[in-house]
């Protein structure tokens, strides 16, 4: 039996942080539309004609659903000064918090997240004890492991330039990875940009269930911008 689904987003992302489990499972489904029955008496020309005319609003409830479905990168600025940071998301960001240990030591880590299309956006900010460049190298090899870790790949980077709010620009790491992820060994794609500033240490990513255009990564990462 052939079966049309449109517009699948069904989404569970393993996640971004080696501790954190996120799920998205937005979904937009449509039917098999039913044609109209035509009249049992009519001749064999309005037959068709009927026909003809519910094959075409068959194909227009077609498209207006699939229209419907379609993603929408709907950018906003969104200007974290608790963690000091400035990002574009492409929908309405929401905010988790959770306990780490990076060496043994517990730490803080704060996230915003946001969801579009087959893909979710996020900023993880660890909370550091110290600005040592020690404890830095650590949050950054933790969140390098386990970002790869997840989608079994190698945690391979390369570095990379942060702009800087204010002007210049500081060094990071940036990091481009496919694999599979969760019970269902689902694909995914990772693009994931890695920085330590002070006494935080910040991960930029964006897990999707395929590539991505260009530009939607390129609108993400030229506007994450430290403080």
């Amino acid at each position: 039996m052939l079966r049309t689904v449109l517009c699948v987003r069904r989404f569970i992302v393993q996640v971004l942080f080696r501790f954190a489990s996120i799920s998205y499972l937005p979904s937009c489904r449509v039917g098999v539309v039913q044609p109209v029955p035509l009249f049992r008496h009519a001749s064999t020309l309005a037959g068709r004609a009927r026909t003809l005319a519910g094959t075409a609003a068959a194909a227009l409830a077609f498209g207006v659903a699939l229209g419907a479905c379609t993603p929408t990168f709907d950018w906003r600025t969104v200007m974290n000064n608790d963690n000091g940071y400035t990002v574009d998301f492409p929908a309405k960001p929401g905010n988790d918090q959770r306990a780490v240990q990076i060496g043994g030591t517990p730490m803080q880590m704060v996230m915003q997240t946001a969801e579009a299309g087959n893909a979710v956006f996020a900023v993880g900010t660890v909370m550091l004890p110290d600005d040592s460049d020690a404890t830095q190298r650590a949050a950054l090899d933790f969140l390098r492991a386990g970002l790869a870790r997840n989608v079994g790949a190698a945690p391979e980077a390369h570095a990379v330039q942060i702009p800087l709010a204010a002007g210049g620009k500081t060094p990071g790491l940036e990091m481009t990875m496919s694999g599979t992820a969760g019970a269902n060994h689902e694909s995914r794609t990772v693009y994931a940009r890695l920085v330590a500033r002070g006494r935080h240490v910040y991960q930029a990513a964006i897990v999707a269930d395929q590539p991505l255009p260009q530009d939607q990564v390129d609108q993400f990462f030229s506007s994450f911008k430290l403080y």
